[in-house]
């Protein structure tokens, strides 16, 4: 969906127009009278994964947004650990009162559920989905001085040595563990080794020092290596090029199919959140993405807005779960 199309499907779907009423009489219900108490308070909005990752920077953009409108300071909380399960279910834990939100991506509630069915959450239910904030495709990058500068190449050394190689992600299970295996899978069933960390900006100096062959990071986080030169990108998924990445190809421009992918990001809060509170946080999302700044600062970093109500979100998150349980399977992803 291009971004005049989504701006003109929030006018006409009324995404833009919920009444703002957390100033309202909230006395239906302890949590809508919960929620009324807090709404001069602090929010934590936290972030499943360590800072300056793709989530990160995205949260950071929305807190500043929604401390603005809402009138209330919005602080991102880093709370890092086990491909986000540690950060998401604090959230999943926490009270219903609007003090606590989760910024979550595909790794936390499309693609954790799917390979282990005991973490300490259920994502369809012990969370309120507020709203799709954006998406980001991934890039695949190797450090400066690997022995590869296309796409072509890689596939080439890698299927010449089965084994011998590395990729990092930030976790089992997380978005670029999934990615990368997709790239294994449609280049041919590559043999190259997993090494788990605890987020992509740890894979970096292992990266460039070429103790990590290649990372599918996402576009967000990956560009500013890209830019000061530390890493080499050689394809993009994605339907197309990105205006922030105009140089780099997409995998399917190379001959890889099957590779047109992004990664969601989205907010929720925790379970039981009034509905009003929800349709307020809806609407100041929504209002946020279609402001210039904001759509100027998520393209920058390879981002693109998202928007809608949240339950188009929640539709989201459930379909690509369906999606990503397939690619998990054929890999035989266990979880740690």
């Amino acid at each position: 969906m291009n971004r005049s199309f989504r701006r003109q499907f929030l006018q006409r779907s009324g995404a833009l127009g919920v009444p703002l009423v957390l100033g309202q009489s909230l006395t239906s219900s302890p949590a809508q009278a919960q929620a009324q108490a807090a709404s001069n308070r602090p929010v934590r909005l936290i972030v499943p994964f360590p800072a300056g990752g793709a989530t990160d920077i995205i949260a950071r953009v929305m807190s500043q947004k929604l401390a603005a409108s809402l009138g209330q300071p919005v602080t991102v909380e880093n709370r890092p650990g086990a491909g986000g399960t540690i950060g998401a279910d604090a959230v999943a834990k926490a009270s219903p009162d609007g003090t606590t939100l989760l910024m979550a991506t595909s790794s936390t509630h499309s693609i954790g559920p799917a390979i282990n069915p005991k973490i300490p959450y259920d994502a369809f239910r012990d969370f309120t989905p507020i709203a799709h904030v954006a998406d980001a495709p991934s890039v695949l990058v190797v450090g400066a001085s690997a022995p590869v500068s296309t796409l072509t190449d890689l596939i080439k050394l890698l299927k010449s040595a089965p084994g011998r190689y590395n990729f990092g992600s930030s976790g089992i299970g997380t978005y670029p563990h999934l990615a990368a295996e997709l790239f294994k899978w449609r280049a041919g069933g590559l043999f190259v080794v997993h090494i788990p960390y605890r987020g992509t900006g740890l894979v970096i100096p292992d990266l460039v020092a070429g103790q990590i062959m290649f990372l599918m990071d996402s576009a967000v986080s990956a560009q500013p290596h890209i830019r000061d030169g530390r890493v080499k990108a050689l394809a993009v998924s994605g339907a197309q090029r990105l205006s922030s990445l105009p140089q780099v190809p997409t995998f399917e421009e190379q001959g890889l199919k099957g590779m047109s992918i992004s990664n969601w990001f989205g907010l929720f809060g925790p379970p039981g959140l009034p509905a009003e509170l929800t349709a307020r946080l809806n609407a100041e999302t929504n209002k946020a993405l279609t402001q210039a700044d904001t759509v100027e600062r998520l393209d920058k970093v390879g981002a693109s807005i998202g928007g809608g109500t949240p339950a188009q979100f929640a539709s989201l998150f459930r379909r690509e779960f369906e999606d990503w349980k397939a690619v998990i399977a054929r890999a035989g992803i266990k979880p740690e």
